[in-house]
């Protein structure tokens, strides 16, 4: 398969697949379950409905502040929208281990801490026609070799993609850049901690959210330029289940001053889409 299209100056575009996604259905376990073992995560502080909103300093980005993809799973979670997708938009760095407040704006909701505006959590649509094209898992495993953040990482203890981050504490996605630009990861989901009267293990949403965010700004690439993520909407088709082997890709669509505008995508172990998201990145300077 080529995944790649030659330009007239000699550089190569990410192909990006075209994709009819099924209708959006409430999260599940996922089919397909991996005979392997599972990766655990350990007490995940995965908040229910109704509970005072805080983003622990496990879940850290840059340091000091939260991942910015697990804390838009978070924020989205907390506006409750029946929308197809739900997109994010962070005003400020999310502080860690305070109470963060959810107030009810235009067709969504806003997140503050005291006075402060963090976020914006508004209904979305991602076009399906920019779905970026999967590697296999061998692939991505020889791809997440060269993950370049093992050498200059800008963040390096960050929840998501820091090699600091000690197995089973961090998410450890090491994204690697394929001959065309993309980026391309393994993740199998980890095995979070299980409420006594949960019949099986359940991925918490903002875990897929979280492996959609790092994935996309190593296209960029961030060890050059530092960039944090600003704007951030995500579609989930199906949660994958703990244990799954799952392959994130990231690809860079566009670029505008300190803006980077970028697509990723989760997959299944069966080649099933999973979720996919656009991005905005910010660079620090």
């Amino acid at each position: 398969m080529n995944n790649r299209r030659q330009n007239g100056d000699g550089s190569f575009t990410p192909i990006v697949r075209s994709v009819t996604a099924p209708p959006l259905r409430a999260p599940t376990v996922g089919r397909g379950r991996s005979s392997r073992p599972r990766v655990s995560l350990g007490a995940m502080d995965h908040q229910a409905s109704g509970a005072p909103l805080v983003i622990g300093a496990r879940y850290n980005g840059p340091p000091g502040s939260g991942n910015g993809g697990y804390s838009s799973g978070r924020f989205a979670l907390a506006a409750g929208l029946a929308s197809d997708a739900v997109e994010v938009t962070l005003r400020r760095p999310p502080p860690l281990e305070v109470e963060l407040a959810a107030q009810a704006a235009d067709f969504g909701i806003d997140i503050f801490h005291d006075l402060e505006l963090i976020a914006q959590v508004r209904p979305a649509t991602i076009d399906p026609d920019e779905i970026i094209e999967p590697v296999g898992w061998d692939e991505a495993v020889a791809a997440s070799a060269r993950y370049p953040g093992l050498v200059t990482h800008p963040f390096p203890t960050c929840f998501v993609c820091g090699p600091q981050r000690a197995v089973g504490d961090g998410l450890r996605l090491f994204p690697g850049r394929l001959p065309d630009g993309r980026t391309a990861t393994p993740w199998t989901v980890p095995e979070p901690a299980t409420a006594p009267e949960a019949r099986e293990p359940t991925t918490p949403p903002e875990l897929v959210w979280a492996s959609l965010d790092c994935p996309g700004g190593w296209a960029i690439p961030l060890e050059g330029r530092p960039y944090v993520l600003g704007r951030l909407a995500v579609r989930i088709i199906r949660t994958p289940a703990p244990g799954e082997r799952c392959v994130v890709m990231g690809a860079v669509t566009g670029e505008d001053g300190r803006k980077a505008y970028v697509r990723t995508s989760l997959w299944g172990p069966e080649g099933d889409l999973l979720a996919h998201a656009r991005a905005t990145w910010l660079a620090l300077a």
